[in-house]
């Protein structure tokens, strides 16, 4: 019976010593937040440093009221510009590092880039070096051919520039009409 109570008594211990020590989860939530902060903070100071970095970028051209007939026309996302060959410099001077819904239209002026909550702008026709089908661009990853990169001429700078319809069909399409304009445009030039 000794045996029995001596158990019992041994158990109680061991269930008493669960008490959460209160104060100091607390101290490990405020310091898991604070450090959370510090990493956004991190992140947002560097995107604007890579902003100043990039200020020598030239302002977009506008969207025309009037581009003339549309040859191809998508709706879809804008995954973003970076620096022509190098899928990971990503640009985000004059919002073209901002991520959006997008409605692509291509007229004989260019492509416009039409994007609710982020800034419109022309990819000009004169612009224009190269359409193609990849498969990423910094940060976004997609199965092979599930990208529309177009590669155009601003301010001196190649950028590609990421964009995919809602249906990922007719990007053939468009890389075969935008390297058609830009082979034309070529041979007129010569």
């Amino acid at each position: 019976m000794t045996h029995h109570i001596a158990s019992a008594a041994l158990a109680a211990e061991q269930k008493s010593a669960e008490v959460t020590e209160w104060a100091g989860r607390i101290g490990w939530v405020v310091g898991l937040l604070l450090f959370v902060v510090l990493v956004y903070w991190l992140m947002r100071q560097g995107w604007k440093w890579r902003g100043s970095l990039q200020s020598d970028l030239p302002a977009l051209p506008e969207v025309p009221e009037t581009a003339g007939e549309a040859k191809l026309s998508m709706v879809g996302r804008y995954h973003g510009s970076t620096t022509a060959g190098q899928w990971l410099d990503r640009i985000v001077a004059h919002g073209l590092g901002t991520r959006s819904r997008a409605e692509l239209t291509l007229t004989d002026a260019g492509i416009s880039v039409v994007r609710p909550g982020a800034n419109d702008f022309l990819i000009p026709a004169a612009a224009l070096r190269e359409a193609r089908l990849d498969k990423g661009i910094a940060g976004k990853v997609l199965a092979e051919g599930g990208l529309l990169v177009v590669t155009w001429e601003h301010g001196g700078t190649l950028l590609d520039s990421g964009f995919r319809s809602d249906r990922a069909a007719v990007h053939t399409a468009w890389v075969e009409t935008i390297n058609s304009m830009i082979n034309t445009t070529e041979g007129i030039a010569r």
